[in-house]
This record gives structure tokens, sequence and C-alpha cells, in this order.
């Protein structure tokens, strides 16, 4: 999931997490991969940042740019932190590679005051449409690899996440559906056309 907006270099999802968070915050960033976000973060909220990315390459990017990145695996590795300890979990774009989506959901809920996911939306009619009608599965411009080799395992659409979010009891404060063009979709929209019409989502959440 690369969609970047015009003018800003910076992804679409990125700028509406960084929206989403108080500037001066405490924030976790997990899979932060080459430390987009975080420094975006850094930049236009003065958060204090860290980082946690599974792979060495991402942690050496990280650190390349002045940020506290550790390497660590979100599947097994966040039951270290404490609770409550950031303002912030982000989660971007990540939790469909996971191999544990609703306990790294938990744990993001449990070591933030609030967490945010951004994830992209398998229920989008585009990729309906492909796999209907192609038989096979989908790619897109935002999902371009195979089948064979995309570190995607637990895709999810938003009527599923919304049910993962009872399921773990979570509140959501601020759900956000983007459309193709990365804008978001108009404000009280039924949530089967969200499902429909979003082509990615960003969920502010806290414990109920």
């Amino acid at each position: 999931m690369d969609a970047r907006t015009p003018g800003t270099g910076s992804r679409v999802d990125h700028l509406l997490i960084a929206d989403m968070v108080e500037p001066g915050a405490r924030v976790l960033d997990i899979g932060c991969d080459t430390g987009d976000l975080l420094k975006l973060l850094e930049n236009v909220r003065d958060v204090d940042g860290r980082g946690v990315e599974i792979s060495q390459s991402g942690v050496n990017f990280c650190v390349a740019k002045g940020l506290s990145v550790v390497q660590g695996d979100a599947d097994r590795d966040l039951e270290n932190y404490p609770d409550q300890a950031f303002d912030y979990a982000l989660l971007s774009q990540t939790l469909q590679a996971t191999r544990r989506p609703k306990y790294v959901l938990e744990q993001l809920l449990r070591i933030g005051r609030y967490a945010i996911v951004s994830f992209p939306n398998f229920g989008h009619w585009r990729i309906r449409f492909k796999l209907l009608f192609n038989g096979r599965m989908p790619k897109t411009e935002n999902l371009p690899e195979d089948w064979y080799d995309t570190p995607n395992i637990h895709f999810c659409t938003i009527k599923d996440f919304i049910s993962l979010c009872e399921e773990v009891d979570a509140k959501i404060v601020k759900p956000v559906a983007l459309n193709s063009y990365g804008k978001p979709l108009r404000i009280g929209l039924p949530l089967s056309w969200q499902n429909l019409f979003g082509e990615q989502a960003v969920f502010l959440l806290t414990r109920k």
C-alpha cells in the first residue's frame, strides 16, 4: 500500500493518522517499515516517537533518519510493553500481514490510550469485481503483489474489522474510509457503501 498524496509525498493514510494524533504525544509505531510515518509525526506533531520493525533493513533505514526504532515482531513482542505506555499505538497497513490480527489489536489497545489502525479494504468494489469475473486473486495499484508473493496473509473488509473491534471491546472513536483517490467518503454514508467504495480505511480506537 503506497498511495501518495500529490504535493506532499506522504501516503494518504499517514496524513490522516497525523491529523488524529495530538501534538507532543507519546507514540509507538508498530511495523514502522522505513519510518516515513514516524518522521512525518515528528515533523508535524512534534511527537515522542518510538518504532518497532521486523526487518533489519527497515530498522537500519529508521536509525539512519535519527528515529528510535527496535527490531521486533508484532505477533510476539508487544506483550513486553507496559499497559498504557503510550498515548497512541499505531498500525499502518500492517494488520493484514500479521499472523494473529486479533492478538495484535488487543495489544495495541492495551499499550496505547488510543490505537490507530489503517488497512486496505478487501470489500472494495474493484476487488470484488476482479475476483468475480477473473476468478483469480485481484491485484490493484495498492495491492500489487501476486498472491504467492505478498506479505499479506489476513485480508479483511471494513465490516470484518468492525466485527473484530466488537469482539475485543474496542470503542470506535473515528472511522474513515478513503476512496480510490485518497479522499474520505461522505460522512453519514451507510456502512455497506463505505465497505463497497472505501479502498482503504483508518480507525481511531480506544477501550470501552
